[in-house]
């Protein structure tokens, strides 16, 4: 019989030596050829580039070192003398530096803004690192309990709040308790199709629309200012935010209890909040309008950055909605509102608004600024988020709806983490614009950073030459250093979610 097996000619016994990589594949030479000097075009590029670049850092580095004048009280220090170019005028930077941080405010009562700095960027840190733990915790201290803190140290508080403010906000409370609890339960889809439903959001939007237009009118019942029409109206709406509750506790069982239990602390935190704005701290107020510089810059970009993002998710996922209503309101807010400039809905906002608003009822410019530029964002933040949504694959829908869950849990825990991860680059992308566009408040008043520095430079005392190019210099570089940090913590957490698909 013939022999059938294999015989294996030669099979290693131990381990191949390592041997180090050719020389031509590593060091600096490597690096240069294959980077920079690939073929003839990419070396002339690289060198032409290059040699762009130096000649740009050098005189840059001239006129803001070699050539800057670093002392003096006026601009007679900064004037070049004959036959001699002028350099960077750094004494102008130094007097009115403190102005471009602070704004009008009060120098007595600038701690104030340094102490909201401070806490601002001792919970946004351990926000930002991924490793410090209590998340949610730090979260909520800085979602919720810094604005509060931030609003009470730069205005003083002691807002003295009428009866007619908190009955306002607990008719608002109430109009949003025929609604939300139905909607969170899920039971929106059949919201049309339910009569109890639809009779208690039409006359919720009904009441809300005649406490919005009728005003508080007191009427005086024994001795005593009584608004009898917001009363009945209060009276109204909490009986249909009665009866949506009961509705939603007989729709969904007990899930239904823990949603109108977590909605009736979250009213009750909002009343806590109008006590809380109401005390007096003993604090001087300060009126938004002494507000300027790289103070207000941040507060109307950061209210911009913070409110923008949950409010373009609802406006993203209202536009994918299979409920007409809601799917052709998200549709016309989002298209009218892309379809204007910036520097017309500020405009609007602080010059047109107050006209359409019943007499005397009015807002805050700086307030007014900030909900033009939360809802101008919002709708650029939508199509962001709607165009992660389209990325996600219909399985993950299928997944959840085999694993029985509800449309919001699908939504919050599925889809929206995904679609959010996606989207982080144009996510980033609008908070930098609109970090930028905050200028744009200038043309309504409010002196922003560049505002504050335009204001320095009409100065006849620090006028020269080289005044206003070192002032925009400085500008430029704090832009630079705000919008490269996003862009570099966008990168670094695009990078650590995406861990799983590196190759």
């Amino acid at each position: 019989m013939t022999d059938m097996s294999f015989q294996v000619p030669y099979v290693r016994d131990q381990e191949a030596p390592r041997l180090p990589p050719p020389e031509g594949m590593v060091g600096i030479a490597h690096w240069l050829r294959e980077g920079y000097f690939r073929s003839v075009g990419s070396g002339l590029v690289t060198l032409v580039l290059g040699a762009l670049a130096v000649w740009i850092a050098w005189r840059v580095i001239d006129f803001a070192v070699l050539r800057a004048v670093w002392t003096g009280g006026s601009r007679d220090a900064c004037l070049p003398a004959a036959g001699t170019a002028a350099g960077a005028c750094w004494p102008f930077v130094a007097d009115r530096f403190g102005q471009w941080l602070y704004g009008f405010y009060p120098i007595g009562e600038r701690w104030r803004v340094n102490l909201c700095f401070l806490a601002g960027l001792m919970l946004i840190v351990p926000m930002l690192t991924p490793s410090f733990p209590w998340k949610m915790q730090n979260a909520l201290l800085l979602l919720v309990v810094f604005p509060l803190f931030t609003l009470v140290m730069l205005t003083g508080g002691n807002f003295h709040l009428s009866i007619a403010d908190y009955a306002t906000t607990i008719g608002f409370l109430l109009f949003l308790t025929c609604l939300v609890p139905v909607w969170l339960l899920g039971l929106a889809q059949g919201l049309l199709r339910n009569k109890i439903g639809a009779w208690l959001a039409g006359v919720a939007f009904v009441l809300w629309l005649a406490w919005i237009f009728a005003g508080p009118e007191p009427v005086a019942i024994g001795g005593m200012a009584v608004p009898l029409l917001p009363v009945s109206i209060l009276a109204l709406l909490a009986v249909s935010a009665f009866l949506a509750v009961r509705l939603a506790i007989k729709g969904a069982g007990r899930p239904g209890i823990v949603v109108a239990a977590n909605w009736g602390a979250v009213c009750l935190a909002a009343l806590a909040i109008l006590v809380f704005l109401d005390a007096d701290f003993g604090l001087v107020t300060v009126e938004t309008a002494q507000w300027g510089g790289l103070t207000l810059t941040l507060v109307v970009s950061v209210t911009g950055i913070i409110a923008s993002l949950p409010l373009g998710i609802l406006l993203a996922l209202g536009r994918r909605s299979t409920m007409p209503v809601i799917r052709i309101v998200s549709i016309c807010f989002i298209e009218v509102v892309r379809g204007l400039p910036l520097i017309s809905v500020l405009f609007m906002a602080s010059v047109m608004l107050p006209l359409f608003l019943p007499p005397g009822v009015n807002f805050d410019k700086l307030l007014r600024a900030l909900i033009g530029v939360a809802l101008f964002s919002s709708a650029y933040m939508a199509e962001v988020v709607r165009g992660g949504l389209q990325a996600i694959p219909k399985g993950q829908y299928e997944g959840a709806m085999s694993l029985g869950l509800s449309h919001w849990q699908t939504m919050i825990k599925i889809i929206l983490p995904q679609a959010l991860k996606i989207a982080i680059p144009n996510i980033v992308g609008n908070f930098i614009s609109l970090f930028k566009d905050t200028t744009l408040v200038l043309v309504v008043g409010l002196f922003d950073l560049l505002g504050m520095a335009q204001t320095g430079l009409r100065d006849a005392s620090w006028a020269t030459p080289t005044t206003a190019p070192t002032g925009y210099l400085v500008l430029a570089l704090i832009y630079w250093a705000f919008c490269f940090s996003m862009s570099r913590y966008a990168t670094f957490t695009e990078r650590r979610l995406n861990s799983a698909r590196a190759r």
